[in-house]
């Protein structure tokens, strides 16, 4: 049994400032860089992404694995029509070359390129081409996934993450290989049933370590096991301005319909899925009120300049409502906000070196959703607490073992408040991110991170309580609040 193993990884915010070009796949700062052959399987092993978890399940099943390629890219505005087709070309050629009996591909499942919206369908399409009907195509989906009936009709079998921070992409690597394993036992396609919700649904909801989600995908399991099928549940990515963009239910399974219908019925009780929001300015206030009569760290999430969702990680306005509300110089040295995006800031401060102060200005205004920018960069005059080269291992539960390269990076200081900078672009999804620059998150009083839920994984455990701010940036909290312009009729944009 030999398996071509390929990989494309894009969620795609179509309403955010920056496209993902060439480039963007292949700096290796929120993913690892675009990867070709035998080096794939070396690199990616034991890694706690879809792919790792397939490579190890493939080769315990006995199965020879055939590098194709894999990369990914920070969530961003469109994939260029480059970088997809160059991507799509080195799958393809692969591909063409033969040697195999099954295709796995990592996928995320909210790509949209500049030239096809749905990227992901048109890929599977293109290498359904190329293998004919009869070889199995096997795909692993993020749980932000717009899974579009040309993903679900091209492949023989789609599953998705069940978790959401996303601490079981391994693990869903390896059920897809599970999935292979059914369909070559059976011989042929198992039966698949969809069924897609009528409302998008905020990020700031879908966090399965909360309700509702946390109880819609306990059932999901039970479901799956009752009903000797494979589950999927994707709550989507709302900020994808093409027709698909909504959550879908789907099985694998002689008996998946009856599964599918009971679940979509208890995820589409539209008032679960209402978030609650602070405004940067309540929002700090009420975590300087918590973090008087707390011995750990409260945490806030500025979820509107996530970099995991398109944000740039480089607006201002949590920023500056820390500085004017005294933060830093109520708890000095003890409240810190990042990663913050801004290289030229970083660089400055490598120059100057540890001690030093300078005058900058950090971070960007940048275009928001509401057609205003964003809060203006931050002047004044910084001092350098602590710098470094960007390279970390990511231990937290999120990313397990993934090495990303951050470029230059620093801690400054002002007014007692310490901002992590960095060269690169990555969520804060791990407390090592701040502790690459000498913050040490379990001693702060208020932690500033520039993510939606991701930040959970590794936070939780330390935080004593956790809110969410909606400063100024790119990503709107509540998918209302967009410009829409391709949904389906009937899709609503709030739940």
């Amino acid at each position: 049994m030999k398996v071509l193993v390929a990989g494309y990884q894009h969620e795609t915010n179509t309403f955010a400032p920056t496209r993902a070009d060439w480039a963007a796949f292949n700096r290796g700062d929120a993913f690892p860089a675009f990867v070709h052959g035998r080096a794939m399987l070396a690199q990616l092993s034991g890694v706690n992404l879809p792919v790792g978890g397939f490579i190890d399940a493939a080769r315990s099943l006995g199965w020879q694995l055939v590098p194709s390629s894999w990369c990914g890219a920070i969530p961003s505005s469109y994939v260029t029509e480059d970088a997809f087709e160059r991507i799509a070309a080195a799958i393809l050629a692969d591909v063409r070359r033969g040697g195999f009996d099954a295709v796995y591909l990592d996928l995320h499942g909210a790509a949209v390129a500049e030239h096809v919206d749905d990227s992901e369908g048109e890929l599977i399409a293109r290498i359904r081409r190329e293998v004919g009907a009869g070889l199995p195509i096997v795909a692993s989906l993020d749980l932000h996934a717009n899974v579009s009936h040309r993903m679900l009709a091209e492949a023989d079998a789609l599953v998705a993450y069940r978790s959401y921070p996303h601490v079981d992409m391994a693990a869903t690597g390896e059920l897809a290989a599970q999935l292979l394993a059914r369909r070559l036992r059976l011989g042929r396609r198992e039966p698949m049933h969809a069924q897609r919700l009528p409302f998008l649904i905020p990020l700031n909801a879908q966090s399965t370590w909360m309700a509702p989600a946390q109880a819609i995908y306990e059932e999901l399991a039970e479901l799956s096991r009752d009903f000797d099928c494979v589950l999927s549940f994707c709550m989507g990515f709302p900020a994808a301005d093409f027709a698909e963009c909504a959550p879908m239910v789907w099985g694998h399974g002689a008996r998946a319909e009856e599964a599918v219908h009971r679940l979509a019925a208890r995820a589409a009780e539209p008032t679960q899925w209402r978030p609650e929001y602070l405004d940067a300015g309540p929002a700090v206030q009420r975590a300087l009120a918590l973090a008087e009569h707390s011995e750990r760290p409260v945490v806030l999430a500025d979820t509107q300049d996530n970099p995991g969702a398109g944000g740039d990680s480089n607006t201002t306005g949590l920023l500056h409502a820390l500085l004017q509300q005294g933060a830093g110089r109520r708890f000095p040295g003890r409240v810190a906000l990042g990663l913050m995006y801004d290289p030229q800031a970083a660089a400055a401060a490598c120059a100057a070196g540890p001690g030093a102060t300078l005058p900058l200005t950090l971070g960007a205004a940048v275009p928001t959703f509401t057609g205003r920018p964003s809060d203006p960069p931050l002047a004044g005059r910084f001092t350098v607490r602590a710098v470094g080269g960007g390279a970390v291992t990511l231990k937290g539960p999120m990313m397990t073992g993934l090495s990303v390269q951050l470029g230059a990076c620093a801690c400054l200081e002002i007014e007692g408040l310490l901002v992590a900078v960095a060269s690169g672009k990555q969520q804060m999804l791990d407390r090592e991110l701040f502790r690459m620059v000498g913050i040490e998150p379990e001693a702060m009083k208020i932690l500033a991170v520039k993510s939606s839920n991701h930040f959970r994984a590794d936070f939780t455990p330390i935080a004593s309580q956790i809110l969410v701010a909606k400063a100024a940036g790119p990503m709107a909290a509540d998918p209302a609040d967009l410009p829409w312009k391709k949904l389906a009729p009937g899709t609503r944009t709030r739940p």
